[in-house]
């Protein structure tokens, strides 16, 4: 294998952990967000408050966009697999 191939590799894996991980953090950043801001008018200051919601909020991020995140991993994992008799001729 090539240093090329190999930094080819890990800048795809590299690009499907971003793609994969950024509805989940987009989800858990913006009910944060919200929280603080609903803690910062009401004046509570509880740490844990934004537990329950970041956790319900990524559960339904989950469950809607679970399909997708498998699909991108598993056609990531396929291609993968499949060129790995090419990847030692080279």
């Amino acid at each position: 294998m090539t240093p090329e191939g190999a930094m080819a590799i890990g800048r795809q894996a590299l690009e499907i952990t971003f793609m994969i991980s950024a509805p989940l953090l987009l989800a858990a950043l913006a009910t944060g967000l919200l929280v603080s801001i609903f803690q910062a008018a009401t004046q509570i200051n509880e740490m844990t408050l934004s537990f329950i919601p970041k956790l319900l909020v990524m559960f339904l991020v989950m469950v809607f966009a679970g399909p997708w995140m498998i699909t991108i991993m598993t056609d990531y994992m396929h291609r993968l697999f499949t060129s790995i008799p090419w990847l030692a001729v080279g």
